[in-house]
């Protein structure tokens, strides 16, 4: 069990200990190590993973009003600000508005062609599902 210590009221200075002073001698570097002949700024620019997963385009037209909406789902090992952005690309390239919701990416309008290119060329593997 926990050992319970009391906080003194009369406002003498609590015994405080870092819980996170034990990671601190982990060995891990805290920034990127730069190789030696290389600035950080010259870097090579970071290429898109190959084969990043399956992901399935859907055009819907349930409950919007019979507007189509083409929905991009099954993004595995990416998180909510690249969705994000490549929901961004996604509308400059089609030139329609959109949104991320539920972990989806929701692009107004049947932009699949488009969308599966762009989808393509960031490693993704696009497969057209459902009607």
């Amino acid at each position: 069990m926990k050992k319970k210590t009391r906080i003194p009221t009369s406002g003498e200075p609590i015994a405080w200990s870092n819980p996170f002073a034990a990671l601190k001698n982990v060995g891990r570097p805290l920034a990127p190590v730069a190789q030696p002949g290389i600035a950080p700024h010259d870097a090579p620019p970071i290429a898109p993973q190959k084969n990043r997963g399956r992901v399935n385009i859907i055009r819907q037209t349930a409950h919007r009003g019979g507007k189509t909406v083409t929905v991009v789902t099954g993004f595995t090992g990416i998180g909510q600000a690249e969705r994000e952005t490549l929901a961004k690309e996604m509308q400059q390239a089609c030139g329609a508005g959109g949104t991320v919701k539920k972990g989806r990416i929701e692009i107004q309008g049947d932009q699949r062609e488009a969308v599966a290119r762009l989808l393509t060329n960031a490693g993704f593997r696009p497969v057209f599902a459902g009607g």
